[in-house]
């Protein structure tokens, strides 16, 4: 007997990296589709959503940073 659902079949498409980052981009918004949320648990792997999701959040800091930084070398501060 298999232990594989039938959502998870193994000819099933796997995202690959740019599904993941736009998957990980739409989520930072909280605008997810649900089709895209269901391929991205039957069919991705967890490790890899949060290895990107870690790197969108630094180069989200980073940015947010750059741009105070910016923003307080302007105004002469």
């Amino acid at each position: 007997m298999s232990d594989r659902s039938p959502s998870q079949t193994p000819d099933a498409p796997k995202p690959g990296f740019l599904q993941v980052l736009q998957s990980i981009g739409w989520a930072m918004f909280g605008v997810q589709s649900s089709k895209n949320r269901k391929r991205d648990f039957n069919h991705g792997k967890a490790w890899h959503y949060l290895v990107v999701a870690v790197g969108a959040m630094l180069v989200f800091i980073g940015v947010i940073t750059l741009a105070v930084r910016f923003a307080l070398h302007s105004a002469g501060v």
